[in-house]
């Protein structure tokens, strides 16, 4: 793919939003200010829906829709696959990690040892058990293990196999809903939430398959997200089940958050550009930087300024950090995130033909 899809940035513009609406929303209610809205804003972003967690399982359905067609026709593709996504990733990462050391211990009184931001750097610490500097960077470990298992499935030749993913996702969504009922673990629970991720991101695939490569039919799209469907409510209810406690983690909010997204994804990708919105485009375009800067901004707007503690200021809190985290994320694009992208295509092998390597797409991800 060497065109942007328009749809597709305006779901991530979408996705980015909800994360950050989430965030702002938690602030706010953590000001124990809220007074008799304290019920009803708790419950919106905690007990019924957690918006954040539709955002990012929105990026999850976006990556697979991208990046398993981010192999180009070259000498090297899996070697050109990967230099795409480290120049993609890791240069605003590393902007991230430099804000992270150069604003948290102020405005959060954070303390991060060598050991830490050494592993860290790797964007790798999720995957080997150690903790983040930043909770959002979570995702980017299923990021990166997707990526993984895209050069599994390349290399083996299944990811153009659609009929062989399809099977996959069965297999692995029929697996999350009986495992939880014979093992009782949470550690068990926590792997499977993991899995449900990579689901979504092979989902993403078999939509797209559907859509645009006409190897598959709607009808395994409505299969899979079904089975996603139960797969979720399955393993949300074992981690979050019982009494909500009040932390913006619930079984209902995360497991309805998940199968929302799931089917947003589908709807936008039955309409396609139709659907599509110049603005949200836009943000969609940035997402990634947006994703990032959005830690570093509200940790300072409230640090500094504060929540507020009736709906006015609320309300300029909320668009002060929207508008400020546009802005820098606007800076930052065009500042880091860009150059590095195109940075990197100079070191793309040629085509297996003898050509350059045609460029590959920028894609989106967090």
């Amino acid at each position: 793919m060497h065109k942007r899809l328009a749809f597709i940035d305006t779901l991530r513009g979408v996705a980015v939003l909800c994360v950050l609406f989430q965030h702002v929303l938690e602030q706010i209610v953590l000001t124990g200010q809220t007074g008799a809205a304290e019920g009803m804003l708790h419950g919106l972003i905690g007990y019924y829906f957690n918006f954040g967690r539709f955002g990012v399982v929105l990026f999850f359905f976006v990556s697979g829709f991208v990046v398993p067609y981010s192999f180009p026709d070259s000498a090297a593709p899996v070697r050109d696959f990967a230099i795409s996504r480290f120049f993609r990733l890791y240069p605003m990462y590393w902007l991230s990690i430099i804000l992270a050391l150069a604003i948290l211990p102020t405005a959060e009184a954070k303390v991060f040892p060598a050991w830490q931001v050494l592993v860290n750097l790797t964007m790798f610490q999720n995957v080997i058990g150690l903790p983040n500097m930043v909770v959002a960077h979570w995702t980017l470990a299923i990021e990166l293990i997707f990526y993984i298992g895209c050069v599994v499935l390349f290399v083996t030749g299944l990811l153009r196999q659609s009929t062989a993913v399809f099977a996959i996702v069965v297999a692995i969504s029929c697996a999350g809903i009986i495992l939880p009922m014979l093992f009782e673990q949470r550690m068990v629970s926590r792997l499977l939430e993991v899995v449900l991720n990579l689901d979504a991101m092979l989902i993403g695939k078999i939509t797209r398959d559907t859509v645009m490569g006409r190897k598959l039919r709607w009808w395994h799209v409505a299969v899979c997200l079904g089975l996603y469907s139960a797969f979720a409510m399955v393993i949300f209810k074992r981690l979050y089940g019982g009494d909500y406690q009040g932390n913006f983690f619930y079984s209902y909010s995360i497991a309805s958050a998940y199968v929302a997204a799931g089917v947003t994804f589908v709807i936008f990708a039955w309409y396609g550009d139709k659907l599509a919105w110049r603005g949200l485009s836009f943000i969609g375009r940035i997402s990634y930087s947006v994703y990032l800067m959005q830690v570093y901004v509200l940790a300072l707007a409230v640090h500094y300024f504060g929540a507020g503690s009736y709906l006015s200021q609320w309300i300029l809190f909320a668009v002060g950090v929207f508008s400020v985290t546009i802005l820098l994320s606007w800076v930052s694009y065009y500042a880091v995130e860009k150059p590095a992208i195109a940075y990197g295509r100079n070191y793309r092998s040629r085509r297996s033909g003898g050509a350059e390597a045609m460029p590959l797409p920028e894609q989106g991800v967090a």
